[in-house]
């Protein structure tokens, strides 16, 4: 039985930005704010590193899962009664997660929050581009990436702060009075659109099935693969073959039922497949980067928790500014151009740090991040506007559900690509390293006696004194053998943005069918 929603009376589309924003905002935020904190949850809750991982894959796991089924789900129950129910979720597990007493617990409900902050993120964008004019799209899409690529961009300094001036706790209880607020602000300002179909016959339970398989199987694979040496484990090559068995079926059984839990039918549509595809991409760079940033700047440069999360302000600045600005000449210039441009500076700024050294100054490290601020948000507000350009309104919440996923598991690709490259590269060019060392042991026989002098010079004693120099040299050689490791990812990033210029010649500029908004 299919039933239509009712008229919902005229609101001010301004207050549903302000609404939408303070939500995504909020669920933006989680998806990086936890990890600066996970040291602190590890000695508090007594966890080991292996243990500790899972409060972040717990949220991660069960937000890839949910964004599929949320046309599905805004059918069967209303899309602002899921909607509420998500903030809801959200936040009442955010606030169980800050009074968590054990491990298990707050993995409990971290997984469970993910669950809401999966729905809140392509509801809200897709409510935000039905409430808009067709020749307001960009402007929108601009205003909207501010809160969903600035929020994991300022979570680590957000989190770092939190944590250093209270407790790791406070980081989950800042989700409370917002949670709240946007409780009033839906039940005030969001309604369900007329041409919403509601759906209530049998809910496609195999489909459902497939898809919670093949993509819970599959982010435990790129989460955990490297941590476990990938094939070498038998518990990665068990994933694997759930993942491909699982979305293999997953794609078989929404293809052929009649009412399928996600309408992957979307993908017919050229545009929203290559702006999808782009996004992915798009997504490899941006948490990929957002995993190897931080992790640069504290275990080669050895910046402060806090300092590197200051240090990466450049890029959120230059996004900040850069996002509204290509929302309003989207109109003038079309995608292909404005991607084009973010994509090659981009993979500039990656190419730059591919370039840099141990001796790094302030400004090595600035001028790439805002290069690549002004670059990742050309690609975003282009790609998010123009790959929706063509779907119908009452497609808007399936196709918005799916492009989201689709640059959530591209992401988790990246980080396990970047943990892959970061690891076997460091491994191969220590090796690399210690074999030029004997091939100039004159030279390394030199710098030994004057660092066993210098030891000897600080009150070391002469039979220690050597040992530490033997010692200082492994470190300076797996310091350069990690800096060597990140030129070479930072330039396989840079690559991955160039070689995909071909695609924009999909794109088109296109008129969203029927999107004007009614009753705004």
């Amino acid at each position: 039985m299919i039933a239509m929603a009712a008229a919902p009376p005229p609101v001010n589309k301004w207050m549903v930005t302000l609404t939408v924003m303070t939500a995504t905002i909020m669920a933006a935020l989680d998806i990086s704010i936890v990890n600066v904190a996970l040291p602190y949850m590890r000695g508090n809750l007594g966890a080991t590193v292996e243990e500790i991982t899972w409060v972040a894959t717990g949220y991660l796991l069960s937000n890839v899962i949910v964004m599929p089924m949320i046309a599905m789900l805004t059918g069967r129950f209303g899309r602002q009664r899921f909607y509420l129910f998500s903030i809801v979720l959200f936040t009442l597990t955010s606030m169980l997660c800050g009074v968590a007493w054990s491990l298990a617990s707050l993995i409990t409900f971290r997984t469970l929050q993910g669950v809401g902050g999966g729905a809140i993120i392509p509801i809200s964008q897709a409510i935000l581009r039905e409430s808009f004019p067709p020749e307001e799209q960009g402007k929108i899409i601009g205003i909207y990436g501010l809160g969903v690529v600035l929020g994991p961009a300022f979570g680590p300094t957000l989190g770092g702060w939190l944590t250093d001036t209270f407790s790791w706790r406070w980081i989950f209880f800042i989700n409370v009075p917002v949670g709240a607020l946007n409780l009033l602000l839906i039940s005030r300002y969001i309604h369900d659109p007329p041409y919403l179909v509601r759906h209530e016959g049998r809910l496609d339970y195999a489909g459902l099935a497939f898809l919670t398989v093949g993509l819970g199987a599959l982010q435990l694979f790129l989460e955990k693969g490297e941590q476990w040496d990938w094939f070498e484990s038998p518990f990665i090559v068990w994933l694997a073959v759930l993942a491909a068995a699982g979305i293999a079926c997953f794609v078989w059984r929404e293809l052929t039922a009649g009412k399928p839990a996600v309408d992957l039918r979307l993908f017919k549509d050229g545009n929203f497949l290559t702006g999808t595809l782009l996004g992915g991409i798009f997504g490899i760079a941006l948490y990929g980067s957002l995993f190897m940033l931080p992790l640069f700047l504290q275990e080669i440069l050895g910046y402060p928790a806090l300092d590197s999360g200051l240090a990466l302000m450049p890029r959120s600045l230059a996004m900040a500014v850069t996002m509204p600005l290509a929302g309003r000449v989207y109109n003038r210039c079309g995608p292909r151009l404005l991607v084009g441009i973010g994509m090659l500076v981009s993979g500039l700024s990656f190419w730059q740090l591919a370039r840099l050294n141990l001796s790094v100054g302030f400004w090595d490290i600035f001028l790439p991040q805002a290069l690549q601020g002004v670059g990742f948000g050309l690609v975003f507000v282009s790609l998010t506007t123009s790959a929706m350009i063509s779907i119908e309104r009452s497609r808007m919440t399936a196709a918005t559900g799916l492009y989201v996923v689709v640059r959530q598991i591209f992401g988790s690709i990246g980080i396990a690509l970047v943990a892959t490259g970061l690891t076997r590269g460091t491994t191969t060019a220590r090796a690399n390293l210690v074999e030029h060392l004997s091939r100039y042991r004159d030279a390394a026989g030199h710098w030994l006696a004057t660092v066993t002098s210098a030891f000897a010079v600080r009150g070391t004693p002469p039979t220690l004194a050597p040992a530490k120099a033997l010692g200082a040299l492994a470190a300076v050689t797996q310091r350069q053998a990690a800096m060597l490791a990140f030129n070479q990812v930072f330039f396989f990033l840079a690559l991955l943005f160039w070689v995909s210029l071909p695609l924009l010649f999909i794109l088109r500029r296109g008129r969203p069918p029927g999107l004007a908004p009614a009753g705004r």
